[in-house]
């Protein structure tokens, strides 16, 4: 069987950050943008830079760190959303401008309020504007899975004519079955007058099918597929992407087909974004779950035990999840830190590793032993905290238990030196112990919800705190690691209320 290439559009940073609590900040987005370019995804669609100055502003430093993929823009077929698009993509080293119009007869009636002939001539002046701006164009006729084929294809010819060298079928709302995705790419493709550009789909997730659709029109001829880390987006979501390029890497014997990511950094690209938005995976997920690669039952266990390929069709090493290869204590040295960082995958300058390094350092002191998983979450967690500290945890002291009430003093200090400590009681000591940071800082905050998870096993487990607060109609993400439960969760709650404030200094400039 011949072997062609799958390209790989990631929208994690467009559709998957506009799901409910999926949101990213300057920093974050950056960061996942370096993930996804380590990954190798053909294509990230980096935001929709007319929908805010922030949006704008981070589609335009993606553009201008990632070097290997592709950097698009989405924009309306609208001219103003066109400019604002390739103004924010034209320093990449391969920009393009993704422009989208809906061509089902419910969108156009009772959305665009346009008739079909004002469509097409609406989809030619937008593409070829956007074609005079930037050599690569991509057009998606939303809602195509439920367009009638034959206007829908006499929209793509009217693209492709203009200048579009990618179209895409997107299922928007997640309506169609695999064998209807199948048909509608096929007919699609041996209708197009010039049949010579890359038939992409998008497929969402709202009847569970995200995945399975898309594998279909793979199969139907789709040379690019649309999809987001952990299947995040709309709704129920989109097609996930670790689940595309697994299946099509396992079971290359019946597609025939393979993708340029690296798979070895799809896991650490996981857990990277679960970090970043503070929403982790079903334990069941496929792939990066964490049972995906585990065994219960005795009979899979001795199986697997006698021949892994018995219960297991994919290695976790296949897809970064590592076993742990070296134990590094607190009598380790900077340069095996280093090292074990260089051969986790992580590009850190040698600042960054010095800081990171002290941290360790902290660490060892408090656990007997540091396995890659913590190395990971420390290097992690520090990659996307790039935030101005007004606050810094000083000390805390909680007493609970079930005859008293939690009581919590807890004293932080400002980034001018001035110390502040305050006590509250709450309905437990983790509740009392934001009461009191609350009475410090004087913000008028909401904690929206509260997250707690062992990022490795063992008693001396690190913990993972992530709190989401809301704050004058903004809601952000902090996060804190320790081995001690009550101070991670005091620091994700400090972390969130320092990225609030600056959220509030930069809205005042």
């Amino acid at each position: 069987m011949s072997t062609r290439k799958v390209k790989i559009f990631d929208t994690t940073l467009r559709d998957g950050e506009q799901s409910p609590g999926c949101s990213m900040n300057f920093n974050e987005k950056l960061e996942m943008a370096r993930q996804l370019e380590r990954l190798g995804v053909d294509v990230i669609e980096a935001g929709f830079p007319v929908s805010s100055p922030d949006d704008f502003r981070a589609v335009e430093a993606i553009a201008k760190i990632v070097k290997n993929s592709t950097v698009a823009g989405l924009a309306r077929c609208v001219e103003g959303d066109i400019q604002r698009a390739w103004d924010a993509v034209r320093h990449a080293a391969h920009p393009r401008i993704h422009v989208f119009l809906a061509t089902s007869d419910i969108h156009m009636k009772y959305k665009l309020k346009m008739t079909p002939d004002e469509v097409v001539a609406r989809v030619a002046d937008m593409v070829r504007f956007a074609r005079s701006l930037c050599p690569d164009v991509e057009f998606s006729a939303e809602d195509a899975s439920r367009s009638d084929r034959d206007f829908l294809v006499k929209v793509f010819d009217t693209a492709i004519a203009a200048g579009a060298s990618t179209i895409n079928i997107p299922d928007t709302v997640g309506y169609s079955t695999p064998n209807e995705m199948y048909d509608l790419v096929a007919y699609v493709k041996a209708h197009l007058q010039n049949p010579a550009v890359d038939i992409s789909v998008h497929n969402h997730n709202d009847l569970g099918m995200g995945v399975a659709n898309t594998l279909e029109s793979i199969r139907a001829g789709a040379t690019q597929v649309e999809c987001t880390v952990n299947g995040i987006g709309e709704r129920a979501g989109n097609a996930a992407m670790d689940e595309i390029v697994m299946a099509l890497r396992t079971r290359g014997d019946f597609y025939g087909c393979t993708t340029g990511i690296n798979t070895r950094q799809i896991y650490r690209t996981s857990k990277l974004l679960s970090t970043i938005i503070g929403v982790g995976v079903a334990p069941n997920k496929p792939i990066v779950g964490a049972n995906a690669f585990a065994h219960e039952s005795g009979i899979h266990q001795h199986g697997v035990l006698a021949e892994r390929t018995t219960y297991e069709i994919m290695s976790p090493d296949d897809v970064g999840i590592y076993q742990n290869k070296m134990v590094l204590g607190k009598h380790s040295g900077k340069h095996a830190f280093a090292d074990r960082i260089a051969e986790l995958g992580y590009r850190m300058s040698d600042e960054d590793i010095a800081e990171a390094f002290e941290r360790f350092k902290e660490m060892a002191d408090r656990k007997k032993e540091i396995t890659d998983r913590d190395i990971e979450a420390l290097v992690g967690n520090a990659a996307i905290s790039d935030v101005k500290e007004t606050y810094g945890l000083k000390s805390f002291v909680v007493n609970s238990g079930t005859v008293i009430s939690a009581t919590a003093v807890v004293r932080l200090v400002r980034d001018d030196g001035e110390e502040k400590e305050h006590v509250a009681r709450g309905e437990g000591p983790i509740d009392a112990a934001f009461n009191a940071i609350d009475r410090i800082v004087k913000m008028d905050t909401k904690l929206e919800n509260w997250t707690m998870q062992a990022v490795t096993e063992g008693e001396d487990a690190l913990g993972e705190a992530i709190c989401k607060i809301s704050c004058n109609g903004h809601t952000v993400t902090g996060r804190g690691l320790s081995p001690d439960i009550l101070e991670s969760s005091i620091r994700a709650y400090v972390n969130a209320i320092n990225k609030a404030i600056a959220m509030e200094e930069k809205a005042m400039i």
